[in-house]
């Protein structure tokens, strides 16, 4: 199974999202490059984001990737908040991470490694959408 260093280095993505409170699908197309930094791997996505018949955006986010105390793999905001965490060592994991009032959940898996996903389900007031990513070299 990966460990964080095998992280490192350009991913491709496709992502289909599945917004149940507007009804509509959307679809992510980029990549995501995994830089080492000091303390584990900078991770930066960029791509293009279509969501129903809006034309496509340009869209970016990041996180820091960092192994924690228990061998783990921490995920968190670009400004260093806690997001979640993950152990790569099992095939797969899940997490969860409660952002008042929502809840976020993903199930990744590694099976199929250097292939993998991260499928998230993400719920609360204003929120209901079902967000599934696949990674490959």
């Amino acid at each position: 199974m990966p460990g964080l260093s095998d992280f490192a280095g350009r991913w491709w993505i496709d992502r289909r999202i599945e917004d149940r409170r507007a009804g509509q699908t959307g679809r992510f197309e980029g990549q995501a490059l995994l830089t080492p930094d000091d303390l584990g791997l900078v991770y930066v996505e960029t791509g293009h984001l279509t969501l129903g018949e809006a034309p496509p955006m340009a869209a970016e986010r990041r996180y820091l990737w960092r192994t924690d105390a228990e061998g783990g793999i921490a995920v968190l905001f670009a400004d260093g908040r806690a997001f979640h965490r993950f152990d790569p060592a099992t095939l797969r994991p899940e997490a969860h991470h409660l952002c008042d009032p929502d809840d976020y959940r993903v199930a990744y898996d590694f099976a199929d490694w250097p292939l993998w996903s991260a499928v998230w389900e993400v719920a609360g007031p204003r929120k209901d959408y079902r967000m599934e990513s696949r990674y490959r070299r």
